[in-house]
């Protein structure tokens, strides 16, 4: 990705701010070991060797680039051009391959013998082990004990790939905690160990790391969609929890004013604390996990239980990123209810025979409503995952037959 320092696609500064959000609050311990990682990755994110090693294996491991598909059956029947960006047909289910395989070839070159990181619906967690395995590198993988068990399909595939489970037991049991028990891990291990953190979240210089490493979304669907239609598309919208699919996707369309931009947040239950995992609609400012950004927080200012029936949304923050294209009005962050996701997930399971993950199915349901919205429009959602490991708990919960 090119160093963007344009209005609305700008790099963070040397702290690590977007406007106001970001920035590095960390123990005196870590401080020096992110700033190795921060210059290990400026120098090898513009290297052609790496680069070169990088890109043969997103298009011939993973399986780049991802399609761009017309979902004519959906559009035929909401009355405009619905387009999904295809990230479920990666390796390993969804959009988190791709910066996995940034940071495990990071971590290898930085002489890494092991990464950390944390997991919510199983998808980070699977694509971390995948590159781990890959790259001969140990693994601990930290879930929630709520998400574990309601995310089994996908435990299983993080066993099989050598990856060591650990279930995290305290608080609400998904992946605020998981999140929390990772770093204290890696705060013990890091001379020897990687933190590969799962979105595009976390002290600097994570979050550009990840929106680097996810840019490659972007890039590939502004030229597939000007390849197939001529023309840019009118909507872009991708669910948010953390935000690296996101903002891997908006990366490629800042900069075309003409394009409206949507983050779809989790509304959950309802707009009380702890129904949902909104942070962008109903946080306010504050530090979590050593950054800032827009936190759900309780009465006495500390980070909220968050919620959401996808356990890769109900994380109480969010990209600092996306706190900064919130303020300056570029991108709209809007909601999308645990019932409206449901009915997108067997909506476009039954239209096009294409089964979305619960992350992705709140993007889904916000392209659904723009387009009953805004009839004859272009909409590209990002469907950021497939939804093999949802189908047992959503037929369980929420049964249609």
């Amino acid at each position: 990705m090119e160093t963007l320092n344009k209005k609305y696609n700008i790099a963070p500064t040397k702290d690590g701010f977007f406007g106001n959000y970001g920035g590095q609050f960390l123990p005196e311990g870590l401080k020096q070991e992110f700033e190795h990682i921060y210059e290990e990755f400026l120098k090898y994110k513009d290297d052609a060797e790496f680069n070169e090693e990088l890109d043969y294996l997103l298009k011939n491991y993973a399986g780049r680039p991802s399609p761009v598909y017309f979902a004519r059956n959906l559009s035929a029947k909401y009355g405009s051009e619905i387009y999904l960006k295809r990230e479920d047909l990666n390796h390993t289910g969804a959009h988190k391959i791709n910066h996995s395989l940034g940071e495990a070839l990071l971590a290898k070159k930085m002489g890494k013998k092991k990464l950390i990181a944390e997991t919510g619906a199983g998808q980070h967690g699977v694509a971390i082990a995948t590159a781990a395995a890959l790259m001969g590198l140990e693994c601990d993988i930290y879930m929630g004990e709520v998400d574990i068990e309601k995310e089994k399909p996908n435990v299983f595939r993080m066993k099989i790939l050598g990856a060591n489970i650990v279930s995290v037991k305290s608080g609400t049991r998904t992946l605020k905690e998981a999140v929390d028990e990772a770093f204290i891990a890696y705060s013990k291990e890091y001379e020897t160990a990687m933190y590969a953190i799962g979105s595009a979240v976390g002290p600097h210089p994570f979050p550009m790391i990840i929106e680097h490493f996810q840019s490659v979304i972007g890039r590939e669907a502004r030229a597939q969609f000007m390849e197939q239609t001529g023309r840019l598309p009118d909507y872009v919208a991708a669910c948010v929890g953390g935000g690296s699919n996101a903002i891997g996707l908006f990366s490629g369309f800042l900069e075309d004013t003409e394009v409206q931009i949507f983050g779809v947040e989790p509304l959950g239950k309802g707009t009380n604390l702890g129904q949902n995992a909104a942070s962008m609609t109903y946080g306010k400012d504050g530090i979590i996990h050593g950054f800032k950004c827009r936190v759900l927080q309780d009465e006495q200012g500390n980070a909220a239980n968050a919620y959401s029936i996808a356990s890769g949304l109900d994380y109480p923050g969010v990209g600092p990123k996306h706190c900064y294209l919130n303020d300056i009005g570029r991108v709209k962050y809007d909601v999308i209810s645990d019932e409206e996701a449901v009915n997108a997930f067997y909506d476009l399971s039954e239209t096009e025979g294409i089964i979305p993950a619960l992350e992705s199915s709140h993007a889904v349901a916000y392209g659904i409503k723009l387009a009953k919205e805004n009839k004859g429009k272009k909409i590209l959602v990002n469907l950021s995952g497939r939804g093999d490991k949802d189908i047992q708990y959503v037929l369980e919960n929420y049964p249609k037959f």
